[in-house]
């Protein structure tokens, strides 16, 4: 099959030819439609996070089911499925005390002395967070993927699989938003857009967008943010306080992965605040905060895939979007092949674009 591959740290993706395995018992091989060019990839890409290399990098993705293992019961050939990087086992104690998204169980990957599921030997070719879908099929965990219905554009379901559950799904689950109450998002790319739309479905009463891109917030508008804020005019912080009378926000979520973002993320919080960190900090960057804050009853807290349950929330955002409360059109900046996903990773870089879809042919 044809993949996007990354074999050094802070150069081009190239494309090859990989080989791919058949499914094991609890495997899922999927013929991959679309896949989200997400700024993850990119932090992978320039080495911010480490991962062995070579490897097939894209986890953001939708297909159609080709075959299934002898013990898979969740799928069938034929599905139109989501997939998702968090691919849980059910039975350890994140699982059964309901934080899939934290299961790290070696039971999701093939272990070392099995064959590997990319490449031809063990270590020729590393699968990049249980999916790799920069790739014309994925052979994935039958837990990595959910079936969605068919009425769905897979175009659009593949953003559903990483950027719209991180999120939503931090605004809904991480730090649980209700109705009426004060959101600030920091970072209108893919992730921060579905957070403010996240917090619309949610009720919140004032959502304030943050960013020093015109076009970003202006698109911020669109999927629900009654407020917004160019960075570039002066300390967001202070421009948050004057929106809300100096009360500060109950939610703020920093979108970006930055430290005097994060930062400022908590000194926006009103008492009795939670900012929520769904970007990615580079390793090794510490955040500096002020003890005094946390005498207010501030809180600062990480997110990981929007702490998700994403079998039952991925369908459920599904219907969200045919109903036209989730906006995932407006989303996609381009759709490109697979050939031109560096050019989507320029384009990441510049900051210019909420996402990139690559569309695989039929």
């Amino acid at each position: 099959m044809k993949a996007a591959v990354l074999r050094q740290v802070g150069k081009p993706l190239e494309i090859e030819n990989v080989k791919i395995n058949k499914p094991g018992p609890h495997e899922v091989l999927i013929r991959t439609a679309a896949a989200g060019v997400c700024h993850s990839d990119l932090h992978f890409v320039e080495g911010s996070y480490p991962y062995p290399l070579p490897a097939v990098l894209g986890h953001e993705s939708a297909g159609v089911v080709e075959q299934v293992g002898s013990e898979v019961r969740t799928v069938k050939p034929g599905d139109h499925v989501i997939t998702c990087l968090s691919a849980f086992c059910g039975h350890c104690e994140h699982c059964l005390t309901g934080h899939m998204s934290r299961c790290v169980s070696p039971e999701t990957k093939r272990g070392a002395g099995d064959e590997p599921r990319l490449g031809e030997t063990p270590g020729a070719m590393n699968q990049f967070l249980n999916l790799s879908s920069f790739a014309e099929q994925m052979l994935i965990h039958e837990h990595a993927c959910v079936a969605i219905r068919k009425d769905m554009p897979l175009d659009r379901a593949a953003l559903i699989g990483c950027s719209v559950t991180t999120g939503v799904g931090a605004v809904i689950h991480t730090s649980g938003v209700r109705p009426g109450e004060t959101v600030a998002v920091v970072g209108c790319g893919g992730v921060g857009l579905a957070a403010i739309n996240g917090a619309a479905i949610a009720g919140a009463g004032r959502i304030i967008a943050i960013d020093m891109q015109g076009s970003k917030l202006n698109l911020a508008k669109q999927f629900g943010a009654t407020d917004v804020i160019d960075a570039k005019a002066g300390d967001p912080v202070a421009q948050v306080m004057e929106l809300t009378r100096g009360q500060g926000v109950h939610h703020s979520f920093e979108a970006i992965g930055l430290k005097v973002t994060t930062e400022q993320a908590f000194r926006m919080l009103g008492r009795g605040g939670t900012a929520n960190v769904i970007g990615m900090i580079p390793v090794g960057v510490n955040i500096e905060l002020h003890g005094a804050d946390f005498l207010g009853e501030k809180r600062i807290q990480g997110s990981i895939m929007g702490s998700n349950r994403f079998p039952v929330d991925m369908p459920r955002f599904v219907d969200f979007y045919m109903s036209g409360k989730l906006k995932l059109d407006e989303m996609i900046s381009r759709r490109i092949k697979l050939e031109q996903v560096n050019e989507a990773f320029d384009e990441l870089k510049r900051g210019e674009l909420a996402r990139s879809v690559i569309v695989f042919d039929a």
